[in-house]
């Protein structure tokens, strides 16, 4: 009976507090939404609900206000994203949206019979929690651009041993340009956010958790798998 104890206690121990912090190990379990308060000024209350793959990052102007809780290093890392925080208008808001890649080939599970060229995918939305009213969706208004595009030949994902920089696998990668995140920057030459039908982007964990408004659409780079890092901006003036 000891040595039973002695194993069964810390199994119930772990199991209380995977479950008391909502933690999955593996980014490929059960589907999560992660809820966020977050202290900022401002007299408007917004409620922002977002959903990635893999991974995003938000700005208001040059601050940051929220990281996915989820590590672009995690496989399989889709969650969705709730948050609250207070502004004013007009809102800049600016968005790092990344991809897993395994390296700068932009593949995934190299060398393994998984090898593939992953797909992104982002969807968000924000509502004045005063009125209710939807404030801002993404769409084919935003402007984005990639900063990180791979392979840049698509057969790159069937090499026996793929290197970046080499043959079919390679790349693009850039620098964030300078004071992008600004009210003022002029981001007339970057392209508009393609938009994607959902069985396109295949959406998971957490993404039919949120009631997503039909003028939220999921966005992306010009191509769903080999665009792995896109920046976004979008300013929202007062309705």
């Amino acid at each position: 009976m000891k040595t039973y104890r002695i194993l069964f206690v810390p199994v119930l121990l772990l199991s209380g507090l995977w479950l008391a912090g909502c933690q999955r190990p593996f980014g490929n379990q059960a589907a999560d939404v992660h809820a966020t308060t977050l202290t900022t000024p401002g007299a408007l209350s917004i409620k922002g609900e977002a959903w990635a793959d893999n991974w995003f990052a938000l700005y208001l102007g040059e601050t940051l206000l929220l990281e996915d809780s989820v590590s672009i290093d995690t496989e399989r890392s889709f969650n969705a994203e709730t948050f609250t925080f207070a502004a004013d208008y007009p809102l800049h808001l600016n968005f790092i949206l990344k991809d897993f890649k395994e390296n700068d080939t932009g593949l995934e599970y190299v060398q393994t019979d998984r090898q593939q060229m992953g797909d992104g995918g982002f969807i968000a939305q924000f509502t004045d929690m005063a009125t209710g009213n939807l404030i801002a969706v993404s769409d084919a208004s935003w402007k984005c651009t990639a900063i990180h595009q791979a392979p840049l030949d698509k057969a790159c994902e069937s090499e026996a041993d793929p290197v970046a920089g080499e043959g079919a696998c390679m790349f693009n990668a850039l620098a964030e340009p300078d004071g992008w995140k600004r009210a003022d920057f002029d981001d007339s030459q970057w392209a508009n956010a393609a938009v994607y039908a959902a069985d396109l982007v295949s959406p998971k964990n957490g993404y039919d958790q949120i009631d997503w408004q039909p003028t939220a659409k999921i966005i992306w780079g010009a191509d769903l798998e080999t665009v792995n890092t896109l920046l976004c901006r979008v300013t929202v003036t007062a309705p």
